[in-house]
């Protein structure tokens, strides 16, 4: 049976997205076409037009583009955890925004009354607030990643470290923008020393574990149940296949190799100055 075929712009008429919408699709690997004429042109068929409303009924549930090329490609039980991660992910920010519709409707019946109650204002700000400070984790993670994360979390910490870890305040964007940086010049350093082919013991490497063991001291300000959960964090998420990963390390295996070994030597003589 002959497959019939469409240029970008019949099959964008068909599928109702506009041409834009198709070439950047094809752009980034999610759709790209079934075949290409002798001149170089798209060619789309029926069946890209069932791959297309996959897409688009996903990015309707909330899911980024990436995410979609990825859960396309996985098995249906799969995909069935992932949407039921994101139904779990939506209700919590369903019940986000019912508290600031509840703290407007309370503010509102206050108001009126006499005398002129600021209380009710304030708390309609505070709630407001909070859910604008927890806006800026969608610029660093996606909604999948962030569930994961908190799931791992969830396994990995005891519960005194995790009452240690809520006890510390809020986790900023200014928080998030200094540790992106010292670990940027942290991995810069690392591969600058092992294309040099350095001494895990030079100076330079000695810095660079310096650097990291501050890293995660201000972490775990010294707690052993927040070190320990730190530590099977890690261990957790590097179970994982490399593409289900919430966060990655900024080096490869060999600078982080080189690492692990600095801090060995770094942590040995901090013991030995410790004993003197």
């Amino acid at each position: 049976m002959n497959r019939r075929f469409y240029h970008t712009s019949q099959f964008a008429q068909k599928a109702a997205v506009s041409v834009r919408t198709l070439r950047y699709y094809d752009k980034v690997g999610l759709l790209p076409p079934s075949q290409y004429t002798e001149s170089g042109h798209r060619l789309y068929s029926d069946d890209d037009l069932v791959n297309l409303q996959q897409i688009l009924a996903l990015k309707f549930l909330g899911f980024s583009l990436d995410e979609i090329k990825r859960y396309l490609q996985t098995n249906p039980q799969r995909f069935r955890e992932v949407l039921a991660k994101q139904k779990a992910m939506m209700r919590e920010k369903r019940s986000q925004l019912d508290s600031i519709i509840q703290a407007i409707e309370e503010a509102e019946k206050l108001v009126s009354a006499s005398p002129w109650n600021w209380e009710p204002i304030v708390q309609v700000i505070q709630v407001i607030q909070m859910e604008q400070n927890n806006d800026w984790v969608g610029k660093y993670f996606t909604q999948e990643q962030r569930q994961t994360l908190a799931d791992i979390g969830n396994q990995s910490y005891s519960e005194e470290a995790q009452r240690q870890l809520a006890s510390r305040g809020e986790w900023t964007e200014e928080d998030q923008k200094g540790v992106d940086q010292q670990y940027a010049f942290l991995a810069s350093e690392l591969r600058r020393l092992v294309a040099e082919s350095a001494d895990p013991a030079s100076p330079d490497a000695q810095a660079a574990a310096k650097l990291q063991s501050d890293l995660i001291f201000a972490f775990t300000q010294g707690n052993p149940e927040v070190e320990a959960g730190l530590k099977t964090l890690w261990q957790n998420i590097d179970a994982l296949p490399p593409e289900q990963r919430p966060v990655r390390l900024p080096w490869n295996e060999e600078e982080g190799a080189f690492l692990t070994r600095a801090l060995e030597i770094y942590r040995q003589r901090q013991g030995e100055s410790g004993e003197k």
